[in-house]
């Protein structure tokens, strides 16, 4: 009987498209489902997520640092289309975060478009005024449990980056990332397949 009780308690309090919360979002496609109990969730009317995404438990996504303020007239955040966004995650945006279709993610991901800066050595960091950049993850890709994507980074479509990695920059498509710092440790192409990076190192 808990068990039942509980269930219907999580169908009734997930968000979707036809739910009162549901109509915050600037877009929420046809089968858009954000599990209950979700994490904390503002700057709704900045988010769009395309159709048949499933937002796990707990998975916070926020636009701006407060809630209420006016971020202007674009999408700031947008997850595609068949996405599933792992429980416990956590996306931050506040200039541009676009995640492509057909993007998975393992539980606890972090992505981000602002870090902390640290320019002047006598104003405590977190005082000192945060700076953006753009990320871009291309659809089809894979990310692993516990990854951090932070600020500048574009992936290209179908990577792999591995749990735990902490990753920055840019890498084309069919890329497996992994570490900290994050490299490129694996690619495609059609003549070898997937294979180790080739560098003036792999020549004799």
């Amino acid at each position: 009987m808990i068990h039942r009780t509980y269930a219907a308690i999580r169908h009734a309090g997930e968000i979707s498209p036809a739910s009162p919360a549901g109509y915050r979002f600037r877009r929420l496609g046809p089968g858009v489902s954000i599990a209950f109990p979700p994490g904390a969730i503002f700057g709704e009317q900045w988010i769009e997520i395309g159709d048949h995404t499933l937002i796990g438990e707990r998975v916070s996504m926020s636009c701006g640092m407060v809630p209420d303020r006016d971020l202007g007239p674009d999408t700031i955040l947008r997850i595609g289309a068949s996405c599933s966004i792992g429980r416990g995650s956590h996306i931050v945006a506040h200039q541009s975060v676009e995640i492509g279709d057909d993007v998975f993610t393992g539980p606890y991901v972090y992505i981000t478009d602002q870090n902390h800066v640290y320019d002047d050595p006598d104003i405590p960091i977190g005082r000192q005024w945060p700076r953006n950049s753009p990320v871009s993850i291309g659809s089809g890709s894979w990310l692993g449990t516990g990854a951090i994507i932070l600020p500048g980074t574009t992936l290209g479509r179908q990577c792999v980056v591995a749990g735990g990695a902490v990753v920055r920059g840019e890498f084309p498509d069919h890329s497996v990332v992994a570490g900290v710092p994050a490299k490129r440790v694996r690619g495609y192409t059609p003549e070898l397949g997937w294979h180790a990076p080739i560098t003036l190192d792999t020549f004799p």
